[in-house]
């Protein structure tokens, strides 16, 4: 699969896939590594909940 393939290749770097799909928010997403972008489900809408930086 490309996303396992793209995390083997992230190293110590921050990853995230988006794409469209059949729900509320008309996509979903995933993350990997330190990323500042995490995904919330706020009633079964998917969001991204963006931290600041630290």
């Amino acid at each position: 699969m490309i996303w396992e393939q793209i995390v083997g290749l992230a190293e110590d770097g921050n990853v995230a896939i988006a794409w469209a799909t059949n729900t509320e928010s008309g996509f979903d997403f995933q993350t990997y590594g330190n990323n500042r972008r995490i995904p919330i489900d706020e009633d079964g809408l998917r969001l991204v909940l963006f931290q600041p930086d630290t």
